[in-house]
């Protein structure tokens, strides 16, 4: 799979590469973040319909999400999203995408800083792009796509001008799954108030009750799979729900840091993620799931004499060559995706080296991964006695094996919600409970591993 970084001028022009003068290319389009169900049945249908025709199959995949970039233009008076900018609500980083996308069998991704200037051009224009530039004989969407300038480029608007031109074909994908749910349209993280996983609030409500809930909490019709209510799901803590969609575990990745060392002297020496994680952080709780070393990160700061590596650089090997011998991190939800040459293509060779080595140390059964209980929190135990209120995410491996992982980059994969966060007495009735933990942790992961 070749991957190329794109940036839009300041007019909002793309200078779109050359894929191949031989043959056409069959493009799909969209930010694909969680590439749930949904986005996996989407990309997997153009991959299918390029082989069928000998045609190169390409992503275009949009950086930031577009929402994230509107939303902050419309509070910065149509200032652009800076660069730096962390989008704490995606769900998976690039190259988190990049993965499944390559297991899919994509020829092309071509990652797009989406900017308000690019926005701004209408769909027809787009799309003569993309036929003019990529070659493109077939463009296929979900049922629900819209693009161009005021949205006007939905399904029905991109079918006709299809008709009318012949230039392309539309494939329309029916990517609905198993149907819709209502989502609250401003829904804030619940924590759970008891052990296990928490149940769907309207799973056994009557009509009457949840028309009430539904305008209560101005519940919108959303299909299941989809990246809106997979962020709602995770934020409730229904991680078996959200896995469901996904069709695999929620993870999340970030490196390895020196935290208060509270987990060691009892007993419990855990791994703890820097504040800046790659993926949506589901809400306060314990949880089981898994721990996987992805390796030791290339670029660390110790300058504070603790091995803590710094958050912005740190290479996971999807960059892009700017012509200066530096990498910009395609493993950042803030990357920039800026080059100096437009159309720079990422370097490959790293790129597959990484996807190998991930494979590898993600894969069941391998070296690098342990089942984990998994916390995340402010630690209210010691919280008033140390002053430390941050959120943090640091996971207990089960494993007989000494771990050393700072500086490494990690990946922490979510099974199922244990228990809400508690504040115990002693130091001793906490160790009690992190013991149950992790009896509950062996007994999901076994179930697990048989499934798969």
């Amino acid at each position: 799979m070749k991957i190329m970084s794109l940036t839009p001028d300041g007019s909002g022009l793309v200078d779109w590469p050359t894929l191949s003068t031989q043959k056409r290319s069959v493009v799909t389009v969209g930010s694909f973040d969680g590439m749930h169900r949904g986005h996996q049945a989407l990309v997997s249908r153009m991959v299918e319909e390029a082989r069928k025709s000998n045609a190169l199959s390409v992503v275009i995949m949009f950086d930031p999400r577009p929402k994230v970039a509107h939303t902050y233009g419309s509070a910065h008076d149509g200032m652009e999203l800076p660069t730096d900018y962390v989008d704490s609500q995606a769900l998976t980083s690039i190259h988190q995408r990049l993965r499944v996308m390559e297991e899919l069998g994509v020829d092309h991704v071509l990652v797009v800083r989406y900017t308000l200037a690019f926005a701004a051009k209408s769909y027809r224009f787009f799309l003569g792009q993309l036929v003019g530039k990529l070659g493109m004989r077939t463009l296929v969407l979900g049922k629900d796509a819209v693009m161009g300038s005021g949205r006007t480029g939905d399904a029905k608007s991109i079918a006709d001008l299809a008709a009318a031109t012949g230039v392309f074909e539309f494939d329309q994908v029916d990517s609905q799954g198993p149907g819709e749910v209502r989502v609250p349209a401003q829904w804030t993280y619940q924590v759970p108030q008891g052990p296990g996983e928490p149940a769907d609030p309207t799973e056994r409500m009557s009509k009457a009750e949840l028309r009430a809930w539904s305008k209560d909490h101005q519940g919108r019709l959303t299909r299941i799979w989809s990246s809106s209510n997979l962020r709602y799901l995770l934020a409730q803590g229904r991680i078996k729900a959200a896995n469901e969609i996904l069709g695999r575990a929620h993870a999340v990745e970030g490196l390895v840091v020196h935290g208060e060392q509270r987990g060691r002297e009892i007993g419990f020496p855990t791994v703890n993620l820097a504040d800046h994680v790659e993926g949506f952080i589901p809400v306060d709780g314990v949880y089981a799931g898994w721990l996987v070393d992805l390796g030791e990160a290339e670029t660390t700061d110790a300058a504070d004499g603790q091995g803590v590596a710094d958050q912005q650089s740190v290479a996971h090997g999807y960059g892009s060559a700017d012509g200066k011998g530096e990498t910009k991190d395609l493993g950042q939800t803030a990357w920039s995706g800026q080059t100096d040459a437009p159309g720079t293509p990422l370097n490959e060779d790293d790129f597959h080296r990484q996807l190998v080595s991930d494979r590898a140390r993600m894969a069941p059964g391998s070296p690098w991964r342990w089942p984990a209980a998994i916390s995340i929190g402010s630690k209210p135990t010691y919280s008033e006695r140390t002053g430390l209120l941050n959120r943090v995410i640091e996971a207990y491996a089960v494993t007989d094996q000494w771990l050393e992982l700072y500086g490494h980059h990690v990946r922490v994969e979510f099974e199922t919600f244990l228990r809400p966060q508690v504040k115990f007495d002693s130091t001793e009735e906490l160790k009690q409970a992190l013991a149950e933990n992790v009896q509950q942790t062996l007994d999901v992961t076994a179930y697990s591993t048989s499934k798969s």
